[in-house]
């Protein structure tokens, strides 16, 4: 029962008992009588007015519950000129003050928070209990490769590709370095935040690709110049003084002679191809940057093709153009992207060795050129180091060709990968995304 109900209860009781009472005394004395009928009338009224006095606070609290349950905190109260009551007034103002003051600097603070994750290079995805994605920022979508309608609501047990694959392996507060398609190189983090008292899982994925890439070419270069300075400052005092040797063949036998000047020339031909070794390396560390301009990529690639006709007839190899019938205009350096696609289809007459199919493909939407091959493709053990500098899987291989293929797309701001596809054809792909939209900005 409640207070209110108890009040008027006990006032009901109290006030019967006594209209009991002073009718009993009407047939005694009459001016008792109406003296007790007017006591008990001023007796109703106070209590009336106590119950009023009681009620209003309660009702006040009743009122400030139910605006706290519904977060509404912009109602205050106005004093009534009772102590009591006035003080339970300000009392409850002020709670709703503090509560008004936190809540805007919570959504102010989440507010915040959400842009700086939006914003964000590194992928950032929070988890519910359930291990399901709940929710995740731009990067994150981006390197999946899915947008959020696809990955909202999924375990990354349900999520295709390496990469989910890897985050659904990660243990409590551990990082992992994952390689993905030859040439992405990612740091997994799992880690955990406090939401309303409650641990919540939440992984961070950071592409170290660029990073890697930067500071192997910052090493090798170093290298390379220093190698390349002091062995073509040898070679070419060697040479000078071997050149000089020849001269005195005529001081020797005629039967000596002819040993005399192979020996010589052999010495000078061995430092001519070190030399030559040397510049190989030196043209990686100074590679110029890309001078651009609008060329039909799909006029390129015939002339690629024609160049190397031959050598894929003499292996008996089959070289497929599937071009767009249009011209297909984009915006490279030629010299290197002829380079570039020279060494690619090299490389996959390498794989082939005989007999076999090579097709390269142009395509407009989405703007890629695409060179597959029939060759053995690639092992899981050198998948990961294809791109890493000098590293080669040919006897005698050098490990440029690639690194050059990197490093001029990267220039150009081509994103490219190297793969098996769905027609288990080795895949060398070219996006170039950015370059349609820069493209479009340019006419404009």
């Amino acid at each position: 029962m409640r207070i209110r109900s108890k009040f008027i209860l006990f006032v009901t009781v109290i006030h019967c008992i006594l209209i009991f009472l002073v009718i009993k005394l009407l047939s005694h004395d009459l001016y008792f009588f109406m003296i007790s009928e007017v006591f008990i009338v001023i007796s109703i009224i106070l209590s009336f007015q106590i119950y009023k006095g009681l009620v209003s606070p309660l009702n006040l609290i009743a009122s400030g519950i139910e605006s706290i349950k519904e977060e509404e905190f912009t109602s205050k109260f106005i004093k009534v000129g009772q102590p009591e009551f006035d003080q339970l007034i300000d009392v409850y103002n002020k709670m709703i003050d503090k509560l008004k003051e936190e809540r805007i600097a919570q959504q102010e603070q989440h507010y915040v928070l959400h842009k700086l994750i939006q914003a964000s290079p590194s992928g950032i995805i929070v988890v519910n209990f359930d291990d399901k994605v709940e929710s995740l920022n731009l990067s994150a979508e981006k390197i999946l490769g899915f947008n959020s309608e696809v990955l909202l609501g999924k375990t990354f047990s349900e999520i295709p590709g390496k990469l989910a694959t890897e985050i659904f392996e990660l243990n409590e507060d551990e990082s992992r370095i994952v390689h993905v398609g030859g040439l992405k190189i990612y740091k997994l983090t799992l880690s955990y935040f406090i939401d309303r008292g409650f641990h919540r899982k939440f992984i961070l994925i950071d592409e170290l690709t660029d990073e890697i890439i930067k500071a192997e070419k910052k090493a090798y270069e170093k290298v390379i110049r220093m190698m390349a300075h002091e062995i073509n400052n040898s070679v070419g005092a060697v040479n000078s003084i071997l050149n000089s040797f020849i001269s005195y063949k005529e001081q020797l036998d005629k039967d000596d002679q002819k040993d005399y000047e192979e020996a010589l020339q052999v010495s000078i031909d061995r430092n001519k191809l070190l030399s030559n070794f040397m510049s190989n390396f030196a043209s990686v560390a100074s590679l110029p940057g890309p001078v651009k301009v609008i060329e039909d990529l799909n006029e390129l690639v015939r002339s690629i093709g024609i160049l190397l006709s031959f050598e894929c007839k003499n292996r008996g190899i089959e070289l497929e153009l599937r071009l767009t019938k249009d011209p297909l205009y984009i915006q490279f350096d030629v010299q290197q992207i002829e380079l570039v696609l020279i060494n690619v289809i090299k490389n996959s007459i390498e794989a082939i060795e005989d007999k076999g199919t090579i097709i390269i493909t142009t395509q407009n939407s989405p703007l890629q050129l695409s060179v597959q091959d029939s060759g053995k493709g690639i092992s899981e053990e050198n998948k990961f180091n294809l791109f890493t500098p000098f590293f080669s899987t040919k006897k005698d291989g050098q490990g440029i060709g690639l690194m050059l293929i990197r490093d001029i797309l990267i220039n150009h701001g081509f994103v490219f990968s190297l793969k098996k596809n769905s027609d288990n054809y080795t895949e060398f792909l070219i996006e170039f995304t950015k370059n349609k939209e820069m493209l479009a900005h340019t006419h404009n």
